[in-house]
């Protein structure tokens, strides 16, 4: 009897139905909700495998949280809301937590446990996880956080470790973390995008596992969380750059969706500036709008009125590939105004790139899409002037910036002499984007080719590689 007592006490706890994500599906059947989630994701770079069966399983309590892949598209589905106001439970109480004798001490395990991989009473949806999550384990400590294939990036996988008990991470691995965010940075401002977004794409793998690993503390579980956003926007910026935009939107909203989950308003941030920066580029700029908007609300409490400016140049970008010359130039004077305060204390790492050069290259893109092509050009030429010779990425990109406004403002010989700097310095930078810049100009000198200076700035450019 006292034997069935405790098999009784200890029985699962049944589902909970979730009647608010049943709700959200409103008159649709299953199905019908099914094939919108699956469109959803498209939407966003996002793969699942949605269909009727799974939500049912979400409805009726067996999903208590979704994965990765499917939180960033409900949460695109369903812009505004949490996980919490779809009905699911905070994720921290379902990852690898097992049901415990009720004599257990609550707390005792912190909130990534890994004691067990997997609850009795849970159906967490781990059989769908995304590749970004379910690629990677981490065992031991420094030592394969350390690895080989990404060796100066200080962040990769060791391929044998797959499979082995994951063991939880400590300040060694957050500080290895934390350590590739800053290699991936320096890399891209001195060599450009296209050589390193591959090779990013393993430590990325390795900073999720680390999430799903769980921390010895909590200190350390949020730099794991913060570093690894950090890590997906940097990854993403990589995509961008080199011209993988859906790839890009997708380690974006990767990174959006960590910092929701943790309450993160400075991840969030940085996720809706680049999120802006991608939506100008893509051709969306009412998006781009919406997001440096998003992205202003998010940020006014952390105190960087640098970041204030950073984030007003988003939305100016936005503002002129709408064609509304007003917006931009309010935009712009915000921009301007913030950045005159200087620097602080609250100013975000990331930011290192952004000062003067830079705020005079993004005012320079703003007039250039508004067809200003004279004050294009001057705001670019100061930018190019300004740079730090360190940002090698940003002079060639400055320049070719110029290259093309003097195109097109009826100066090609001075596009051309530009034009011939750019390409010195693409032994050191491979990006994309300054590749896609430079190949327009030559696309509009190409009527002027008699000019002085065109024509060898045109050969020179058609024997030039394209980056694969």
């Amino acid at each position: 009897m006292a034997s069935s007592m405790v098999t009784l006490s200890q029985s699962p706890t049944p589902p909970q139905p979730n009647l608010a994500f049943r709700r959200l599906r409103g008159q649709r059947s299953p199905a019908e909700f099914a094939a919108a989630v699956r469109r959803a994701a498209r939407e966003i770079g996002e793969r699942v495998s949605c269909d009727a069966r799974y939500v049912g399983r979400v409805e009726a309590g067996e999903i208590r949280c979704p994965n990765y892949a499917y939180e960033r598209v409900f949460l695109h589905m369903f812009p505004g809301r949490t996980l919490t106001d779809l009905g699911f439970a905070p994720r921290a109480s379902v990852r690898g937590r097992r049901a415990r004798p009720a004599s257990e001490t609550e707390g005792t395990y912190e909130p990534y446990d890994t004691q067990d991989t997997q609850d009795p009473d849970e159906t967490y949806d781990n059989y769908e996880e995304s590749d970004v999550l379910r690629r990677a384990f981490m065992t031991g400590g420094g030592a394969t956080v350390a690895a080989a294939s990404l060796g100066p990036l200080g962040l990769a996988v060791d391929a044998t470790a797959a499979g082995r008990p994951v063991r939880r991470a400590g300040t060694g691995e957050a500080g290895a973390l934390e350590e590739a965010v800053r290699r991936i940075r320096l890399l891209d401002d001195r060599h450009g995008a296209d050589g390193l977004y591959r090779r990013a794409a393993a430590p990325l793998r390795a900073a999720y596992a680390l999430l799903d690993a769980g921390a010895t503390r909590q200190t350390t579980a949020d730099r794991l969380h913060s570093g690894a956003g950090e890590l997906a926007i940097s990854v993403g910026w990589l995509a961008h750059d080199s011209g993988r935009f859906d790839d890009a939107r997708s380690h974006y909203a990767e990174a959006l969706a960590t910092a929701r989950v943790t309450g993160d308003d400075a991840l969030e941030a940085h996720a809706f500036c680049n999120t802006a920066f991608l939506a100008r580029d893509a051709g969306r700029p009412r998006e781009a709008v919406r997001a440096a908007q998003a992205a202003q609300r998010v940020a006014r409490p952390l105190g960087s009125p640098r970041l204030m400016s950073l984030l007003a140049l988003r939305e100016a970008g936005g503002w002129a590939g709408l064609a509304d010359r007003t917006g931009c130039e309010q935009a712009l004077a915000r921009a301007q105004a913030f950045f005159e305060r200087g620097l602080s204390d609250a100013d975000p790492e990331w930011m290192s790139f952004y000062g003067e050069a830079e705020l005079e290259g993004l005012e320079a893109q703003c007039w250039s899409t508004l067809g200003d092509w004279r004050r294009a050009a001057r705001h670019a030429g100061r930018a190019a002037d300004l740079q730090d010779p360190h940002f090698t990425r940003n002079i060639a990109l400055y320049t070719a910036e110029l290259a093309d406004d003097l195109a097109r403002g009826g100066h090609p010989d001075e596009s051309a002499a530009a034009g011939l700097r750019v390409l010195d310095l693409l032994g050191e930078v491979q990006s994309s984007r300054i590749q896609t810049m430079l190949a327009g100009t030559a696309r509009v000198l190409l009527p002027h080719r008699r000019a002085s200076g065109v024509s060898a700035f045109l050969e020179r450019h058609a024997s030039t590689p394209r980056t694969a």
